[in-house]
């Protein structure tokens, strides 16, 4: 599915993309900008462990929405701020797949959703087992990104019964271990993303394949999930602010009576008001961008994932609908408000974020609310 049609030409240091097609994938993505170097410098100091450069990193994804779709953005995404953070914890395996990740040469996925039990990360049911020097794997991952075109998926698993965060440990799987089998999700959206379900049937591994050490999973994933949700927030500036570009010379060119319809007072009030909403979240991103980059602050966090989700949401809406029948066009404001959801869902729903701004506003004086 062609994107080329609604995209901008890449300027600056995005215009070295420019050789790729509109409807590159995001493993083609990321094997270029392995090469150029892009992947290492969203990270301070070209490390993962020191944290991102949120300016490199809104940069990057400004760069890759301005000229690709959805879905390769998205598979870019995840791994720059999850999977490569977690792996920088580890040795051995970890240690070799960072450095071939971070070089393009391969895509990690993050294999953290169950069949069951969705973004509950408690309940879900992948084991792994230990024996002497073997860990083996067996469950169900749905609705990974980068399932299908990964080297190698880190997988969320539970080494015991219960839902305490103890019990919960990361392992690295090669993509072409024995047991493992990959399918394509069946949805026409994320084009480009890799989107599947991940099946792992009695995996055997050395023990070097645990990553970050037993028990640890859910504590260094709450470690990072700040950073994934700092990264969808600079992705929806990035998305809002291209689309009402693009609905405003729509707008300035489609004759509408003498005139043209960006002339009638209804329609420019209400492509502003999106603007506003838009500018809004911006402003709350660059005003917290610095507590979660450098703090890893959750409630930070929490407060641009919910701005973001229900910025895109609007926007998306009030563009979509000032296009009219333009709007569904192969990668109109139509199609972006389906995708778009995603911000609203994936990395914890809005409401979950909600509840976690909620649970740790103060509520003795106002005026210390984040």
């Amino acid at each position: 599915m062609s994107v080329s049609a609604v995209r901008e030409p890449a300027t600056g240091a995005g215009s070295r993309l420019a050789a790729l097609p509109a409807d590159a994938s995001g493993a083609d993505l990321w094997r270029v900008l392995g090469a150029q170097n892009r992947l290492a410098g969203v990270y301070r100091g070209g490390d993962p462990r020191g944290g991102v450069d949120a300016a490199a990193l809104g940069a990057l994804l400004t760069d890759l929405d301005r000229r690709f779709g959805v879905g390769a953005t998205l598979a870019v995404t995840v791994p720059l701020a999850t999977c490569l953070p977690l792996l920088a914890g580890g040795s051995g395996p970890a240690a070799r797949t960072l450095a071939d990740s971070l070089d393009g040469r391969t895509v990690v996925a993050l294999a953290a959703t169950d069949e069951a039990s969705g973004c509950d990360l408690a309940a879900l049911d992948t084991r792994v087992s230990f024996d002497g020097d073997h860990v083996r794997l067996d469950g169900t991952k749905r609705w990974i990104t980068n399932a299908t075109t990964c080297g190698a998926a880190l997988v969320l698993a539970r080494h015991r019964p219960g839902p305490h965060f103890t019990n919960f440990t990361w392992v690295l799987v090669p993509a072409d271990a024995p047991g493992v089998r990959a399918e394509p999700a069946e949805t026409g959206l994320f084009d480009g993303s890799g989107t599947g379900h991940l099946t792992f049937d009695g995996v055997r591994l050395t023990r070097d394949h645990v990553v970050g050490g037993t028990g640890r999973g859910l504590s260094a994933f709450a470690a990072h999930i700040a950073t994934e949700r700092l990264a969808g927030a600079l992705w929806a500036v990035a998305l809002c602010e291209r689309v009402l570009r693009e609905t405003a010379r729509y707008l300035g060119r489609r004759r509408h009576g003498g005139g043209v319809l960006w002339e009638r007072e209804g329609v420019r009030q209400r492509w502003a008001g999106a603007l506003l909403r838009s500018r809004q979240h911006r402003a709350l991103t660059e005003s917290l961008t610095e507590a979660v980059a450098a703090r890893r602050d959750t409630s930070a966090a929490a407060l641009l994932k919910a701005s973001a989700a229900e910025t895109v949401e609007h926007v998306l809406d009030v563009c979509a609908h000032l296009q009219g029948a333009h709007g569904f066009r192969t990668g109109g404001p139509q199609q972006l408000r389906a995708q778009g959801a995603l911000f609203g869902i994936g990395g914890g729903t809005t409401e979950v974020v909600l509840d976690i701004v909620a649970e740790t506003a103060p509520h003795s004086d106002p005026g210390d609310l984040p």
